[in-house]
């Protein structure tokens, strides 16, 4: 027998740990993680998962920290190479690709009952750092870049949201996903506009506010 023939070693279970079932988390995705599915891509029992993680929310948790800690922010210069509208532009595109390629991400970065602290923690770092590379007080810069990270999201997480069994051809879907794309590019480019004018004084915030949604 040769060397690429030998018979897989056998032996115990690799041992498992909590930066084992976050990987196989993230391999599974967060739209579709469940403890009994986890547990068997895992090859143990759901109640062993407990063992190391108390819920599914704590999984979920874990699995879009590690996501999140993973993704490269755009870089952010000393605000002389790229004026700021540019570099929210390009924020805007990591971030959409960031909630494209993880489906299930979005309420970790919208809602802050769901966002975990090292999450919290390393958006609150970019502010002070896009506050600083660009002149502007961090209450600014905190506001500027979370309404431009909640829109993007949203939309990003609603316009691309998986496939859908519609029927369509390919090139039906083609022209679809053409149009969503322009769509979404100058929705964003509004948004940051606008917002820029309000970040420049040229428009006050508070007449913008909308009321609450009622709730019934």
């Amino acid at each position: 027998m040769t060397d690429s023939q030998q018979a897989p070693a056998r032996g115990r279970p690799k041992k498992l740990s909590h930066a084992r079932i976050v990987e196989a988390g993230m391999a599974m995705g967060l739209r579709d993680l469940t403890f009994v599915g986890l547990a068997g891509q895992l090859g143990v029992t759901h109640m062993t998962l407990y063992n190391h993680i108390p819920s599914l929310e704590a999984l979920k948790a874990a699995v879009a920290n590690a996501i999140f800690e993973g993704w490269t922010m755009p870089p952010v210069d000393d605000g002389k190479g790229q004026d700021l509208p540019r570099y929210l532009i390009a924020f805007i595109a990591s971030l959409r690709d960031l909630v494209i390629a993880h489906p299930g991400l979005a309420p970790h970065l919208l809602r802050r009952s769901v966002a975990s602290p090292s999450i919290s923690t390393r958006i609150a770092a970019h502010q002070q750092t896009v506050a600083a590379a660009y002149g502007l007080p961090l209450a600014q810069a905190r506001w500027l870049l979370s309404t431009v990270a909640f829109h993007c999201v949203a939309a990003a997480d609603t316009l691309y949201a998986g496939t859908r069994e519609d029927g369509l051809s390919d090139d039906e879907r083609a022209r679809d996903a053409a149009e969503v794309e322009r769509e979404f590019a100058q929705g964003m480019h509004a948004l940051v506009l606008g917002a820029m004018q309000i970040v420049r004084g040229e428009a006050d915030l508070q007449a913008l506010s909308l009321p609450p949604h009622a709730r019934g």
